[in-house]
């Protein structure tokens, strides 16, 4: 269990990294770093669309509003600006072992 655990830990850090790769490249669209840049203000922000009091519909929007803009955003940056950063995060790994 433990083990499991670890092992997911090492993937999120490496997906991490990524995501952070794909966002400082160049070749990302200006859109889509506008996008994330507002999922994570929105999802870090005090104020909601819909306050979170409300029984369900509170926190509905949290559940929708950030995945449907990292899920956009995701789309628009070319696949080879993810498999780039995916091959210098495992390059990196390989020689930090």
């Amino acid at each position: 269990m433990i083990k499991k655990l670890k092992l997911e830990l090492e993937k999120f850090k490496k997906d991490l990294k990524v995501y952070q790769l794909v966002y400082a490249d160049p070749r990302t669209p200006k859109l889509s770093k506008w996008l994330l840049g507002i999922a994570v203000a929105y999802i870090l922000s005090p104020i909601d669309l819909i306050p979170d009091f409300i029984p369900i519909i509170g926190h509905l929007d949290d559940l929708i509003i950030f995945p449907l803009l990292v899920f956009i955003a995701t789309r628009m940056i070319p696949r080879a600006v993810f498999d780039d950063c995916r091959k210098r995060v495992q390059s990196s790994g390989k020689t930090a072992e």
